[in-house]
């Protein structure tokens, strides 16, 4: 077996290559941002065509019956490019995660063009789902592009992907910010100061482009009222020890009807995916507000009349239940701005009963923007991004310390419910009901691959000399950051805290070797 070239080793410990993973995360961000926007925009008038057609068929029969034969061409052509690329099933963020991973290995050139067709014929379809997932994978994909582009090798492409995701995230929100924490808080899961740095070119590259093309108002705008008082911080608590049980049981709920629709037997999408179009045929001339991602529930909202508990209460179940039978079904689409509706609604609900205890209604939208952080964090167990996109939905700070305690309040809460997080458990399904998933002519094995590891405090590597520790076979240790320099290791050096281990390792073992060395080096929590 070959040896990874020289030269891709001394351009790993250059510090010209964290100069040029910043010039590369840049140029990701205008090539994923560019694919990213295209796709809010034809989204956004797919939705308007979906609200004047079925406005226009509303109560005549005949128009309303060729309403459900347009749903019918949908779905074969949504059932027709799942097949013809598996990998858009879904969300695409699960596909990302596993992209980074090393353990996915799909084709950009077909998953870019289906994810776009199949996401603008969703939204026409009017079933509830979000744009955010698919413009993650759109993003990630992109990056991908720009790897095999420079011919960039597996390692560095996977941060190349996760500078993408960032993009697409922060194209989707309007949120820069929440795109780089989601990025690397939820998808890549280390922070290294020349990631974050490309993460962050990215992503604000990203959101530049959507801010010329549609405008610089977020996707969803929360306008806080008067400053929680203190006081009133008990109540925080509680909204946070709520949304952590909701979140739960929205995970439940969702895995639920995941392994309900997957007894059916049908290899064909179609099978699965004509119950939420056919619900979503009904829900347009029913109960138009669920349609969607959920703008018209947040206008809802936020008009000045409100909205009573019992239309609150009936649109959170409503919009629950439509999500989760579109999600379940596998339909290629995300789920992230229907949470951030259903966080909403919670956040709404728990004002009005709040009102009941004295509580003025001049706070409702505080306690809304504080709905939305908790059931995200709940969900998804990505505490600091919830704080953080609640922080660029309001544009304010003032929230900053209410959003904190109910970001960590319903992420310990959901924790202890033993309830898997909503894209680990997505994951582990992917990863668990396929093989590698490679491109062809794309695939690693018979090379090597290189790879850091920050070693952690209380870690067991910690203290160790590299000779005493068991490496996984086929890896060895190429250099040792430490503190700004580079040590070159000899079976005496000793590993200490922090230090950043450049190490190279067999294609043909890479998970399993990565595996076993994270376990060793992850920090001790006692």
């Amino acid at each position: 077996m070959e040896d990874l070239p020289q030269q891709e080793i001394v351009r790993r410990l250059s510090r010209r290559f964290q100069v040029a993973l910043v010039l590369e995360g840049l140029l990701v961000g205008v090539v994923a941002g560019g694919v990213v926007t295209l796709y809010r925009l034809v989204l956004s008038g797919a939705e308007r065509v979906l609200r004047l057609a079925t406005g226009v068929a509303a109560g005549n029969p005949m128009l309303m019956a060729a309403w459900f034969a347009v749903l019918a061409v949908l779905l074969a052509c949504v059932s027709a490019l799942i097949v013809w690329e598996p990998a858009t099933s879904g969300s695409g963020i699960p596909q990302i995660d596993a992209e980074v991973v090393d353990r996915m290995d799909a084709p950009w050139r077909r998953v870019i063009p289906a994810k776009f067709a199949e996401g603008t014929m969703l939204a026409l379809a009017g079933l509830s789902l979000g744009r955010e997932g698919p413009s993650v994978q759109l993003g990630g994909m992109s990056g991908k592009a720009v790897s095999r582009a420079l011919r960039r090798r597996r390692g560095e492409e996977r941060l190349l992907v996760t500078c993408g995701a960032a993009a697409g995230m922060s194209a989707a929100f309007h949120a820069p910010l929440t795109g780089v924490l989601f990025a690397l808080e939820e998808i890549h899961k280390e922070f290294t100061a020349p990631l974050i740095i490309s993460v962050m070119c990215s992503s604000v590259a990203s959101d530049y482009l959507v801010s010329q093309a549609i405008g610089v108002s977020p996707v969803i705008s929360l306008v806080l009222g008067a400053d929680l008082p203190h006081a009133s911080y008990a109540l925080v608590v509680v909204l946070g020890l709520l949304a952590g049980i909701l979140g739960a049981l929205h995970n439940r709920g969702m895995f639920a009807c995941q392994d309900l629709f997957g007894k059916v037997h049908s290899r064909l999408p179609l099978a699965r995916l004509a119950v939420p179009f056919a619900l979503a045929g009904i829900v347009a001339f029913a109960w138009p507000e669920l349609l969607c991602g959920g703008d018209a529930i947040i206008e809802l909202l936020a008009s000045p009349q409100g909205l009573g508990v019992t239309a609150i209460l009936a649109l959170l179940l409503g919009k629950y239940l439509f999500t989760t039978v579109c999600f379940g079904s596998g339909a290629p689409g995300g789920t992230l701005l229907p949470l951030v509706v259903m966080g909403a609604l919670l956040g709404g609900l728990f004002s009005r009963a709040a009102g009941a205890l004295g509580v003025p209604g001049e706070y409702f939208p505080n306690f809304v923007a504080l709905g939305v952080a908790g059931l995200f964090s709940g969900v998804v167990r990505a505490p600091v991004t919830a704080v953080v996109l609640v922080f660029e939905l309001t544009g304010s700070l003032d929230a900053l310390l209410s959003a904190s305690i109910v970001s960590v309040v319903a992420y310990v809460t959901a924790n202890l419910t033993e309830t898997e997080s909503f894209y680990e458990h997505l994951l582990a399904a992917l990863l668990g009901s396929s093989e590698r998933v490679s491109e062809e002519g794309a695939g690693t094995a018979g090379g090597k691959s290189l790879q850091t590891i920050l070693v952690g405090a209380g870690s067991r590597l910690e203290g160790m000399l590299v000779k005493e520790v068991p490496w996984p076979d086929g890896m060895r240790v190429v250099t040792i950051e430490r503190a700004g320099g580079d040590v070159v290791p000899t079976g005496s050096t000793r590993i200490e805290a922090l230090d950043r281990l450049l190490v190279i390792v067999d294609s043909s073992v890479t998970d399993d070797a990565f595996l076993k060395l994270r376990l060793m080096s992850s920090q001790r929590v006692l």
